[in-house]
This record gives structure tokens, sequence and C-alpha cells, in this order.
């Protein structure tokens, strides 16, 4: 039988500035990882912690766009380079947001605010995530893979929403499975991907709190919404070597969780930047 590890179900109180802690499924109960605390930063211009690679160029700000055409393709790469500036540094990552119309997952009474830094609504409660916190999250998630072994690397996301990270991470890994438990949303998703032809993308309809076995082990984890504590199914779909990405919320407040397994039976969690995201909910609606 496996035992959760300690720190599932008791989380630090205070958002820690990056100190790692480990855990074992079979350690004493009550005795979770430490960190060592330190202010929350905001997540609206997150410091960099993935691979190296050279900053882009920042063009000047270009007016708003109109969702169609060149006007979308110059704001995309004024987003991509204004993210590049504000510590993006992985180039695969860069080049994925660059690929991936932010403004077709979007509403069209909104297409004009696609490509700004926020999370715009997407229906059924939900929010498209702001695109500098898609980008910190697929960084940190696949920061352990050179670019080289990213082609035959398998990630999960819970949380596919209007599809928009799900597209992104299909661009960087070899292939990409994305939970949905709102009905809605992975319809929407599946309508707002279409065009996009990724064949190595594979949403699924279910309760992503128990995460996607039939595909794992996975080389990453992205989870795009707020539970109390990383769910344990997804703790034991990731490959030994593998990284997951989650926000938790705790005493009012949420913060980015990076777990790392690096056994078959040992997991570090190292507590990052104070965020904000939509609550992960179980079961299907």
């Amino acid at each position: 039988m496996t035992r959760r590890p300690p720190w599932m179900a008791t989380l630090p109180p205070t958002v820690g500035g990056g100190t790692p802690s480990r855990s074992r499924p079979g350690g004493a109960a009550g005795q979770p990882g430490t960190t060592r605390p330190a202010a929350p930063r905001p997540d609206a211009a997150p410091a960099n912690r993935g691979p190296g690679g050279a900053a882009r160029t920042v063009a000047s700000p270009l007016p708003a766009p109109s969702g169609l055409g060149l006007a979308s393709d110059r704001a995309r790469a004024n987003m991509v380079d204004l993210l590049a500036r504000a510590g993006v540094r992985d180039p695969q990552v860069l080049d994925a947001l660059m690929q991936v119309p932010r403004h077709q997952f979007v509403e069209p009474a909104l297409a004009s605010r696609a490509y700004e830094d926020v999370a715009l609504p997407i229906g059924h409660g939900q929010t498209i995530s702001k695109p500098s916190t898609v980008a910190r999250m697929i960084e940190l998630a696949s920061a352990h893979l050179p670019r080289a072994r990213r082609a035959a690397a398998k990630a999960l996301e819970v949380g596919t929403g209007c599809g928009y990270q799900a597209a992104v991470m299909a661009r960087v890994y070899g292939e990409v499975v994305s939970i949905e438990r709102v009905r809605g949303l992975h319809e929407q998703a599946r309508a707002n991907l279409r065009s996009l032809r990724l064949p190595n993308l594979r949403l699924a309809f279910g309760d992503g709190h128990q995460g996607v076995a039939q595909g794992a082990p996975y080389d990453s984890i992205v989870v795009a919404a707020a539970g109390e504590a990383v769910p344990e199914p997804l703790l034991h779909q990731m490959r030994v070597g593998g990284r997951l990405v989650a926000p938790v919320a705790s005493g009012g407040r949420q913060a980015l969780h990076l777990v790392e397994r690096v056994s078959s039976d040992e997991w570090q969690l190292t507590v990052l930047d104070a965020v904000r995201f939509v609550p992960l909910r179980t079961g299907t609606t």
C-alpha cells in the first residue's frame, strides 16, 4: 500500500523562496519537509529559473491586435519579446509561444487583448492563463530535459481549459496528454485546436485529480488549477527524474510548487512564487 509523502498533507505556512525539501512515502506522519520562509513575489513578473538561452531583442510596443492577419502576428512577436525581457530564457518555449495563435483561444470580443500579459475569461468560471504564467510553468517543467530529448518526452497537462497551454506544450514535447473535467471546455478546446492539426496532442475528459494513468509515466506534469495538495495519483504517474509543476493553496494563499521525483519512493519539493489560479476541483461536470 502506497503511503502519502507527508508534505502533501501538511504544507509550509509561508510561501518559500525555493529551498528544496525531501520526503519519502514511508516517512513519519506530521514531519513535512522544511522550506526557508521568504516574502512572496507577484507572479506578474516571475524570475527565470529555466535553462539558459539568449534573450530576444525587445520591440517597441505595438497597437492592440485585431485578432487576424499581420496585426496578430506582429503583436504575438512583441508579446514573446517582452516575455524574453521579463526572464523567459528557454528558446524552445519562446518559439512555441510564437507559433501558437493565442487569439484563436479567446472569445472574439476579447481578441484585441489576446497578446496582453493578462488572464482572460473563457466561460464556465475559468480563465486562460497569462502568457507569462504559461511560459514559466512549461519552462520549469521541462528544464531537466535537453532539447534533443524533448522530441521523445511525454507530458501531462491537468486542466485543458480552452486548449492554449496544451497547444504550446505540444510544440515543446514529443507527446502531450491534456485532461479536462468540464465537458463544455473539453469540447471548446477540441474545436479551438482542430485547425492547428497537432498529431502529438491527445485530449481526455475526466477528473484531473486522477491524471491519465494510461499514458504514464510522464517526464513532465503541469497542473493549471490550485488544489490543497498535489494529488497523489499524479506523483505516481511521474517518471523517475521527472518534474511536476502545480499551484497549491494553503492558508488563503497560493504558491507554485515544483516536485521532482528522485527515486521510486522519494520526491523533492521546492516552493516557488506566489500565484493565483482557479481552484482544482474533483469529479466531472
